[in-house]
């Protein structure tokens, strides 16, 4: 158990939290929800101690080891996967020093042998004995292969890391568990595999994440943060959304109710007030009305940008064909001979762990690079935009956003331009922000006003729900599933996928998968196919 206690935290003038009383219990999975900026991540800091607050406390159960995500990828550069692993469990990582240690010293003595007894003792305890095969075990399921176990750290790419250190925070398993964003560059396998040790995970986890799909997939509670408040609700992401809203339409229809009892209360005193046989009625109403209180409904700071993509063109019936194309970088072959054909009514989801080769198919047919074989060729009707995954280059001027996006409108008119950038929440002194100092979430919804204003009918995105927040992604869903236009597009987020695709592509070492599904259709089919294989091999060696 983990608790809370009139937490408060104050950042200058600002309390950011204020007297936040809250429980954690075992076997229970929170999912910690708010706006951007409402205090998430501060909130787990202040949970695992690495942020002090400047009222309350945090109160843990005696003898219960607390286990946190790592942000910083480059912490533990000089040591190999195994060792960054077990560290997780730092007790029984500073045993296993020490015991080395100690049966490495020359002129081993008998205070040394009780003591490495002793210190045997508790490794067993630990489950030290188990150590390295399971860290094994959460590597691989992770998708780090047996071959990187025994690399340094820094020999690693960035999506590696990510994945070493969420087994680092899984491992041994600690009795609180507090997880920043863990899906965060995950492919989807790993998704779906932490899912899945979550559900089975018996003490407690509190996560934040954007990913709708995932929060209501292990979530047994939601925890909201707002107004420096914290409420906790039973039930996943989508039974505190469905309560959330059913809440205020019950306090409007309350509030409606007595809104007209009001009324009717005031007409009969306005009405009746000087007549002398009614005084005694309409006093009694007087005070009925003085009792009468609306409750205070107090909007929600969340904050939805509005994204709706209009084609300033129908699209005809030819779209896109791509014919045997192939691509080799740094001597690894990326795309090896894909050919296929886009019609008007498709939006297709890129799936699978190869992000580079969807990444490199999206820049060759939006321009960006050229293949090293076969051709591609659009549709005369078509003009398509691209929403690159990584968008550096696009913000390395120092220009105003409001001047940014002119650029790409086809009307030069200031109004006009400030219109879509409303849309995306700058408004204001927002809209003059240079787009050099801009955050990762304000970049990419820049670039979802450039795609808007653009009016194309085709739209290549590669990653758009990177840095985006609950609220945003749910906006981008919303449009998307709108757009009359054909969608290219890749995503880690599952609910994103399941509600906008309805052709599937993954491109893997043998080519090109093709289905006409939803994914859940998809992966179920996915599925059966692995067991069909695994039953496969197993009556091969039979």
């Amino acid at each position: 158990m983990i608790q809370a206690c009139n937490v408060t935290l104050r950042l200058g003038k600002r309390a950011l939290f204020e007297e936040v009383n809250i429980k954690f219990t075992e076997g229970n999975c929170y999912g910690l929800i708010g706006a951007n900026g409402a205090g998430k991540s501060t909130f787990l800091k202040i949970l695992s101690g690495q942020i002090e607050p400047t009222q309350g406390d945090i109160v843990i159960t005696p003898g219960q080891r607390l286990s946190f995500l790592q942000q910083d990828h480059f912490k533990y550069d000089e040591f190999d996967v195994l060792s960054t692993v077990i560290m997780g469990n730092k007790r029984l990582y500073d045993i296993m020093k020490e015991k080395d240690e100690i049966y490495a010293k020359e002129d081993f003595t008998e205070e040394d042998g009780i003591k490495a007894s002793e210190l045997e003792g508790e490794f067993a305890t630990l489950n030290g004995w188990e150590a390295e095969s399971d860290a094994s075990t959460l590597l691989n399921g992770l998708g780090i292969d047996n071959d990187l176990h025994y690399k340094l750290m820094s020999e690693l790419t960035g999506s590696e890391k990510v994945k070493v250190l969420l087994a680092q925070a899984l491992f041994g398993n600690p009795d609180i568990l507090l997880l920043d964003e863990p899906t965060n560059h995950l492919d989807l396998d790993a998704i779906r595999w932490l899912e899945e040790f979550l559900i089975n995970f018996e003490n407690t986890v509190i996560v934040v994440s954007h990913d709708r799909y995932f929060l209501n997939k292990v979530c047994t509670h939601t925890a909201d943060i707002d107004y420096a408040k914290i409420q906790l609700y039973a039930g996943n992401y989508d039974f505190w959304y469905e309560s959330s809203q059913l809440m205020v339409k019950q306090m409007k229809d309350a509030n409606k109710k007595k809104e007209e009892k009001i009324k009717e209360l005031q007409e009969f005193i306005q009405r009746f007030s000087a007549n002398a046989s009614k005084s005694k009625q309409a006093t009694s109403r007087k005070k009925a009305l003085e009792k009468i209180e609306l409750d205070d409904i107090r909007p929600s700071s969340r904050k939805y940008p509005y994204i709706d993509f209009r084609p300033s063109r129908d699209i005809g019936n030819e779209v896109l064909t791509v014919t045997n194309l192939s691509k080799t970088i740094d001597g690894v072959k990326v795309l090896d001979n894909i050919s296929f054909i886009i019609g008007r009514d498709d939006k297709v989801a890129f799936v699978g762990p190869n992000t580079l080769a969807t990444t490199t198919l999206f820049k060759i047919l939006t321009g960006e690079m050229e293949p090293d074989e076969g051709e591609y060729k659009w549709g005369i009707t078509t003009n398509h935009s691209y929403f690159p995954k990584d968008n550096t280059k696009d913000f390395s001027g120092d220009e105003m956003i409001v001047d940014w996006l002119m650029q790409f409108s086809p009307e030069k008119d200031v109004t006009y331009v400030r219109g879509f950038l409303g849309r995306m929440l700058f408004a204001g002194e927002e809209g003059v922000k240079k787009v050099n100092v801009l955050s990762g979430g304000e970049k990419v919804r820049c670039m979802l006003s450039k795609m808007m204003i653009l009016g194309s009918n085709v739209l290549v995105m590669d990653e758009p729900t990177n840095h985006l927040d609950m609220e945003s992604i749910t906006a981008l869903n919303n449009g998307l599933i709108k757009f009359p236009g054909v969608l290219l597009f890749t995503s880690q987020d599952h609910q994103f996928i399941q509600t906008i695709a309805n052709r599937i592509m993954e491109i893997t070492p043998t080519g090109l998968i093709d289905k006409i599904s939803t994914y859940d259709e998809y992966l179920d089919n996915d599925e059966l196919a692995r067991k069909r294989q695994v039953m496969d091999m197993a009556t091969d060696e039979d």
